[in-house]
């Protein structure tokens, strides 16, 4: 399988004077087509990682590939449009009057064609099923329809890669599972690569690996049911237990058989009825 990004001991601090390291040693890899998931309590370096992938910053030292090509001051504006940033805050992205003009303005900078520019606009707001809203203020919409915009405007520059730096936490669950769904039909339709930063463990279930790292540094890299399935492995690295995990331990406190897999409230839920019916 292709390795699109390969992460090899990165190192950063935000004061250069200090001798803290914010990042240390910092190593993964990233296959094309994954999800990947980066996990870890607030100051854990998760979304520092993120931004020296995206060539925000420099690192003090390591190296990131990018599609097979070292990220370097020479190559990050090249390297950068194969890669899509969705932040926390879409307020900071928006720079057009409409959303329309606001999914524009990227692809305007790369001077694509007019004609090309307005089949793009259309295509993404269908996609994530913002289409009524092309003629409204991005200042006017909800959260929810916010990010969706700030993805669409991502989408429209095709990127192998997208970034997601919170882009969920400030919204209700209802929304965060509306937008992963649309996300995760975006990555299915152009088989992109997803590289999730968040704080959310019932979103990083979902995805094929997690990469837990803490106080800087990667402590462990694994897919959603080996990380999830031992409690006191999440609590030694400072993460909370996801609700499903403490409800299938007190079902098998309780006499339940309940399967050793971690399972989310979905599968859960779905595994109990099933087992109901059978009885």
């Amino acid at each position: 399988m292709k390795k699109i990004l390969e992460i090899q001991n990165l190192t950063y601090k935000y004061e250069e004077d200090s001798d803290k390291l914010n990042l240390s040693g910092v190593s993964f890899d990233v296959n094309e087509g994954e999800w990947i998931s980066i996990i870890g309590r607030n100051g854990s370096g998760k979304s520092t990682t993120a931004r020296l992938i995206d060539g925000l910053m420099p690192a003090l030292s390591g190296t990131i590939k990018v599609d097979g090509e070292v990220l370097t001051e020479a190559n990050v504006w090249d390297l950068r449009r194969k890669i899509g940033m969705v932040f926390q805050n879409p307020d900071n992205q928006f720079v057009g009057a409409t959303v329309e003009d606001d999914i524009a303005f990227g692809m305007e900078n790369q001077q694509i064609e007019r004609d090309e520019m307005i089949k793009r606009v259309d295509d993404v707001l269908e996609l994530v099923n913002m289409s009524d809203f092309k003629d409204r203020e991005p200042a006017s919409l909800s959260g929810g329809q916010k990010q969706r915009v700030a993805i669409a405007g991502v989408i429209a520059l095709r990127p192998k890669i997208i970034i997601l730096d919170e882009a969920t936490s400030m919204l209700d669950p209802n929304g965060r599972n509306k937008l992963m769904n649309v996300v995760r039909e975006i990555k299915d339709e152009y088989g992109l690569t997803v590289l999730s930063i968040t704080h959310d463990l019932d979103e990083a279930v979902n995805s094929d690996r997690i990469v837990v790292m803490k106080d800087g540094e990667v402590v462990r890299i694994a897919t959603p049911d080996e990380i999830f399935e031992s409690e006191n492995d999440m609590v030694s690295i400072g993460l909370d237990v996801p609700f499903t995990s403490n409800l299938m331990i007190d079902l098998r406190a309780k006499g339940f058989d309940i399967p050793e897999k971690y399972m989310d409230e979905e599968g859960l839920a779905d595994y109990l009825w099933q087992s109901y019916l059978k009885k």
